[in-house]
């Protein structure tokens, strides 16, 4: 897939384009169907397939405070949007001066001028532009002046069950995804996704409590704006640097058994059966399967014991034979 990135690249295919555009965090079933969409569209017309996205989150800039948590950073991003089979992705920074930009503007400047597109699907509810005053009726009208077409879908819906086991079929979203993630619904999440969620980080020296219990973690240091499940333990996958995938027990918490008030929630990723040097890679945590919550045990022993039982549980869930 190739990848340009805006103000800089502007590749105007002779063929033209079919894009659709969005933020496109997590890449999930919702934004994986209208690719599909505009995949079939380009096939039809013999152009390209392309989105546009941005970058960094337009919440990061506009409302700081208020950003949502990330599902996907711009390298994952990039990678997932690979795997569909995209022709190509315009990254277009995202900053002050771009949320003051109208939507006319962006149009001629990023999808006419630089895609050279042809047609354009979105979801029928989408808004970009200053102010969020475009929609599918401006691209409408522009795309008559400006020879392009415009298809506004209807949002892919999916069943998934929240905290309470309630099943709901509801328009698949990054904000559902991440109330379901905020509840520590990771099974639920990852139906939404297509995959289980991920997160990357480097692994970091801590106080090696772990090891002293006989349960040796890597502590991967995630960065502060991605999304992360609610705390508690979980089974999951630990991928090193090179692609090899390790069975993990995955606590995820402030160690309320040793610490009244920590300030914030470590990651730490027991392998089964592996026992090396981990320091300093990018790690890369995948959340399978919720195991409990967590919680402070009256005693280190009862924590160890809790301990093996969470390993034996993670170790069912991934079918990760015992050595």
């Amino acid at each position: 897939m190739e990848i340009a990135y805006h103000p800089g690249d502007c590749p105007r295919p002779e063929s033209g384009t079919v894009a659709t555009i969005g933020v496109y965090d997590g890449v999930h079933l919702g934004h994986r169907h209208v690719i599909n969409e505009v995949r079939a569209s380009a096939a039809e017309l013999g152009a390209r397939s392309a989105v546009v996205t941005f970058d960094p989150h337009p919440a990061s800039v506009l409302r700081p405070d208020a950003a949502p948590k990330l599902l996907t950073d711009r390298e994952q991003k990039m990678e997932l949007l690979s795997a569909t089979g995209l022709d190509m992705t315009m990254v277009v920074r995202f900053d002050e001066a771009r949320s003051e930009e109208s939507a006319e503007d962006f149009v001629e400047s990023v999808l006419v001028g630089c895609l050279n597109v042809k047609r354009i699907i979105v979801g029928e509810d989408f808004h970009f532009g200053h102010g969020r005053k475009g929609n599918v009726e401006l691209l409408t009208r522009m795309g008559e002046e400006c020879g392009f077409e415009v298809t506004g879908v209807r949002a892919y819906q999916a069943e998934a069950r929240d905290a309470s086991g309630a099943s709901a079929i509801e328009p698949v979203s990054s904000t559902r995804i991440r109330r379901l993630l905020a509840a520590g619904e990771v099974e639920s999440a990852a139906s939404l996704l297509g995959r289980p969620h991920q997160v990357r980080g480097v692994v970091g020296h801590g106080d090696k409590r772990g090891r002293t219990l006989g349960f040796p973690t890597a502590n991967v240091a995630v960065p502060f704006e991605m999304a992360l499940p609610a705390d508690g333990v979980y089974a999951g996958w630990y991928r090193r640097p090179g692609g090899r995938r390790l069975p993990a027990a995955v606590s995820l918490g402030r160690r309320p058994t040793f610490y009244v008030d920590a300030d914030l929630s470590l990651l730490e990723a027991h392998l089964l059966d592996f026992d090396d040097d981990l320091y300093d890679e990018v790690a890369e945590v995948e959340f399978v399967g919720r195991l409990r919550g967590q919680e402070a045990f009256a005693s280190v022993e009862a924590l160890i014991e809790q301990m093996g039982h969470d390993v034996s549980a993670a170790r069912r869930l991934l079918a990760a034979p015992p050595t």
